[in-house]
């Protein structure tokens, strides 16, 4: 069907308006970070800083330890998500090679258990995780965040698996490779564009959250990043805009870094699960 061309001049106009109703916060971020504090107390709008200063990243770098919390989180978020990667895995390859009740039925449990609020687990998990001794540990955290993330890893996995003919395996199997070499072997190379991201989900998963790490984290350097900013928020409502805004330019940072890097793997890898089961 051939579209007219002030059709897709309207289109054009508001796919523009779209992309920069997305990247007005950002821009704002940015301005935000590079203000004095007088002037944004001045409650006037300015897009750009009349005065641009450093100030801010030396207060969230030097006063708020912002960077040590960052390599928290980014060991924290690194950890979790191979973790993740490993038990999703085999675990996926055997929800999408062996049809049963019992495989449909966990199926069903998975895409059930994401309509769960966080709320309501973390009272028995923070319960569970003290018994274990795990409390105020990155260690916990990692477990939390692997349970967290491990029923929508694993979902999306089994579809890509699912797309990759079993003639593969059979023949592998007939070469003598055992299951496991199999897994490695020959599915992991295959579906690697969906290992990279479901561990793209996971690790963006642990980076962004902050619930879980204000409640199993109590020590100052085990914090995370996200739990170190919201301090900025001040207990009396008096936030340090310029500070917070600096800090979360620098929380942003790993995650468009990496996004960047491998972003022709995950476009393929999301489409190539969209098409499957």
């Amino acid at each position: 069907m051939r579209t007219s061309t002030p059709a897709r001049a309207g289109m054009s106009i508001l796919l523009l308006l779209y992309v920069l109703f997305l990247a007005f916060p950002l821009v704002w971020l940015l301005s935000t970070a590079f203000k004095p504090a007088s002037e944004i107390g001045l409650g006037q709008v300015h897009l750009l800083p009349r005065a641009a200063t450093l100030d801010n990243f030396r207060v969230a770098i030097t006063e708020q330890q912002v960077l040590p919390s960052a390599l928290n989180t980014l060991k924290v978020a690194v950890i979790s998500a191979l973790l993740t990667l490993l038990v999703a895995t085999p675990a996926a390859y055997l929800l999408a090679r062996r049809q049963s009740v019992m495989n449909r039925a966990v199926t069903a449990w998975i895409l059930v258990s994401q309509t769960f609020p966080v709320i309501l687990i973390i009272v028995p998990l923070f319960l569970l995780l003290a018994r274990l001794r795990l409390v105020d540990t990155h260690a916990g955290l990692i477990l939390v965040y692997v349970v967290w993330s491990l029923p929508f890893v694993l979902w999306m996995l089994q579809g890509y698996i699912k797309g990759i003919p079993v003639a593969l395996e059979e023949a592998a199997a007939i070469d003598g490779a055992s299951q496991g070499q199999i897994i490695v072997r020959v599915l992991a190379p295959l579906i690697l564009p969906g290992l990279i991201a479901t561990g793209l989900y996971a690790f963006v998963n642990a980076w962004n959250e902050f619930f879980f790490a204000l409640v199993m984290l109590k020590s100052p350097d085990l914090t995370t990043i996200q739990v170190n900013l919201s301090r900025l928020r001040g207990t009396e409502g008096l936030a340090r805009w310029g500070p917070l805004a600096a800090g979360s330019i620098i929380a942003t940072i790993p995650t468009l870094l990496i996004f960047t890097v491998l972003q022709r793997r995950l476009v393929s890898g999301l489409l190539s699960g969209g098409v499957k089961d």
